[in-house]
């Protein structure tokens, strides 16, 4: 697999290089040279088949011959241990839950897949995985490292402004992994990240990789549950499907528009924000003006300056696609609040990201046409949000549980790089 550095098409790299380098030069994201595309015969097919053996023929697809196709079945059957259920909520509207595995989060997928690359591609060399999160991935990277060799995982979150079960998920294992408290956002935490990555002395000395979104491991992963919950509807919704996804870095999405890059009959997707509303304004207005992050309910999402989107704008560029077919919507708090309360009265109980996307698919769904939205997270991740909308008790999942009186392990730290790097040297 060739991959080429959106920033300098001249830096091109292998599938190995990609994932242990994270980002190129100018800290560029990585991007398939090959695009991939399957028969309609051959989706079909693909469609009857399992969980693992289609994900894997999907990954063989962009990886090639790097990793023995055995050897990748074998990594995936490690890294994808549980299911991706559609859980219908209404005749035409269905949800894609992604919170089945250990951390609760659809996060589990990428950052499993990811593990299980690095270590395939680095053996016993010593790694350094620094990644910042907004909530989810810190916990799936942390749960999905924890205990492996000669990995040290380093993660940044904004102090403060996740939830405090989310915090307690991966905040509280020690060992291998270190958890760092940032003073600021999101935003300031992936600049934090950004820096080291520039610094070579860091790279070299720590053997320094990201597990962000911005990984092509984990991007790749993420295309396997399009897929996977195309093959659990009927035909007549696959024929007229419409998927809204809860958007913040933009990863996930990016991973959707590949799989219908790959042949996966998606009418169209929607592209469902909080407040956070950078990508809206754009396709709207053409003008890329990022406002200064504000915190919301759906707090994964509280990202002003998504890293994936370049990806996004390469990938329609090179299918000849138009940007203004892309959906879009900006859900506002209290209509997150109301979204979650109308899924209560439909039998559904949900926290805000899906909310989000639950909201902008409804108003945006035509007749005939299937929606399906992402379940990203569990709802008891959003329990106090969730437990005060709803006016009721969530129980804790027992992934959760477990976790709740356990105290945290966290350093806190300045939004300041030579702080960081004086840790990270440590």
């Amino acid at each position: 697999m060739k991959l080429y550095n959106l920033k300098d098409h001249n830096e091109q790299v292998s599938f190995a290089q990609a994932v242990t380098q994270g980002l190129g030069r100018q800290q560029g994201l990585f991007f398939p040279h090959d695009l991939p595309e399957f028969s309609l015969t051959d989706i079909d097919a693909m469609l009857e088949m399992d969980f693992v053996s289609r994900s894997s023929k999907i990954l063989s697809a962009f990886i090639g011959d790097e990793i023995p196709f055995q050897r990748l079945e074998e990594r995936v059957r490690s890294a994808f241990a549980f299911p991706a259920p559609v859980v219908r909520v209404s005749d035409d509207v269905a949800c894609l839950e992604l919170f089945h595995g250990p951390t609760l989060a659809f996060k589990d997928f990428g950052g499993r897949f990811m593990a299980q690359m690095l270590s395939h591609i680095r053996g016993d060399k010593p790694v350094t995985i620094l990644t910042a999160t907004s909530g989810d991935t810190g916990a799936a990277v942390a749960h999905a490292f924890y205990g492996m060799q000669n990995v040290r995982v380093v993660i940044l979150y904004p102090r403060g402004k996740i939830s405090p079960l989310q915090e307690k998920l991966f905040c509280t294992l020690g060992g291998n992994i270190e958890t760092v408290a940032v003073e600021g956002d999101f935003d300031a935490c992936q600049a934090l990240v950004k820096q080291a990555f520039d610094d070579e002395t860091l790279k070299q000395t720590l053997g320094l990789n990201s597990a962000n979104s911005i990984n092509i491991s984990r991007l790749l992963a993420q295309i396997c549950y399009y897929f996977e919950a195309v093959a659990q509807l009927p035909q007549e919704a696959r024929n007229q499907l419409v998927i809204s996804v809860p958007s913040g870095n933009f990863g996930d999405l990016t991973a959707g528009l590949l799989a219908k890059a790959l042949g996966l009959p998606v009418k169209r997707f929607i592209a469902a924000t909080n407040a956070n509303d950078t990508v809206p304004r754009y396709l709207q207005s053409g003008e890329w003006t990022p406002k200064a992050t504000v915190a919301t309910l759906s707090n994964a999402m509280d990202v002003s300056q998504p890293n994936n989107w370049p990806r996004v704008e390469e990938l329609f560029r090179r299918k000849v696609w138009q940007l203004k077919e892309l959906g879009y919507a900006a859900v506002d708090e209290e209509t997150t609040r109301a979204a979650v309360r109308e899924l209560k009265t439909l039998g559904y109980i949900s926290e805000p990201h899906a909310a989000v996307a639950w909201r902008a698919l409804r108003d945006a769904l035509q007749p005939g046409e299937f929606g399906l939205f992402l379940g990203t997270a569990h709802p008891a991740k959003f329990k106090e949000s969730v437990d005060a909308i709803l006016g009721e008790t969530l129980p804790l999942p027992p992934e959760l549980a477990e976790r709740a009186g356990m105290a945290l392990l966290s350093v806190n730290l300045p939004a300041d790089f030579d702080a960081l790097r004086a840790l990270l040297l440590k």
